[in-house]
């Protein structure tokens, strides 16, 4: 673990590389929507960020850069920051002893700092900012913290919040995904708050259009929006189906069904085998 930035590659290097994938894929016709900055680590620990931005800017094709904010209380980590089209804020706790759970962090960061660091980029950036919050069971998914993060984001004004889950292997065991009716209840308490939320709980598809595949669609949508009951039922109706394809989901373990304030909603349910992570 390390908190110091440093220079990891050379930004002649890094554009060099980008320069022939970009050519690579342009040749086969294939759209580029963003050049994302997504390492193998944390994006803002290379002192060069920056430069390399500079460098990839005549190509024309946004930016993108994720990064888990721990570093966003810096200056210069900031201003690398807004020369981005599209950035992406870790906020997964708002309390200190659960951030301590969930992320595990470097001795010498602060809460505090990394969060009025959060505050003060949302204010100044002109692009595009969405955040990402994972929930962990028995740490940061319960109803009061789940509130402070959505509180917490709603003064940031993010163009869109994504809610995930662990997906990949874990580093320790006794880690486990929030349950599915932790994930809707956050939904809720989310889209109280906030403009657009979505959840990254598996597979992105279709999120919205109907396909006329009944179940397509409705694995689909359940995978990033918890759907009411009556929600499924147009959605049914669109593609002229009935409710045996609900039932044949909940059977098969594809779908779940959960309450919220008396409300039914349908979700997909977590592949166990993907539900921990460290």
């Amino acid at each position: 673990m390390r908190v110091e930035r440093a220079q990891f590659y050379r930004p002649e290097e890094i554009a060099s590389n980008v320069t022939a994938k970009i050519e690579q894929v342009m040749g086969r016709g294939e759209p580029i929507d963003y050049l994302t900055f997504v390492p193998d680590g944390e994006t803002t620990l290379d002192t060069n960020l920056g430069k390399e931005i500079d460098l990839l800017k005549p190509f024309g094709i946004k930016i993108a850069i994720i990064t888990n904010a721990s570093l966003i209380w810096h200056e210069d980590v900031k201003r690398d920051l807004q020369k981005a089209d599209w950035v992406s804020l870790k906020v997964d706790a708002i309390s200190k002893e659960s951030w301590h759970h969930v992320d595990h962090p470097h001795k010498q960061l602060n809460l505090d700092e990394i969060l009025e660091g959060v505050l003060e980029f949302s204010r100044i950036f002109k692009g595009k900012l969405v955040t990402e919050s994972m929930l962990i069971q028995g740490i940061n998914d319960n109803r009061q913290e789940v509130k402070r993060v959505a509180d917490f984001l709603a003064e940031l004004k993010p163009c869109m919040s994504y809610l995930s889950i662990p997906t990949r292997p874990p580093a320790r065991r006794t880690i486990s995904a929030a349950s599915e009716e932790n994930v809707n209840m956050a939904y809720q308490l989310f889209t109280e708050r906030l403009n657009n939320v979505e959840c990254l709980i598996g597979y992105e598809g279709n999120a919205f259009a109907s396909t006329g595949n009944a179940i397509d669609d409705l694995l689909s949508i359940t995978s990033v929006h918890p759907m009411r009951e009556e929600g499924v039922e147009e959605l049914l109706k669109k593609d002229n189906a009935g409710w045996d394809v609900i039932k044949g989901l909940l059977k098969d373990g594809r779908l779940i069904e959960t309450n919220y304030e008396r409300k039914r909603f349908y979700m997909r349910k977590f592949s166990r085998t993907r539900n921990r992570a460290g």
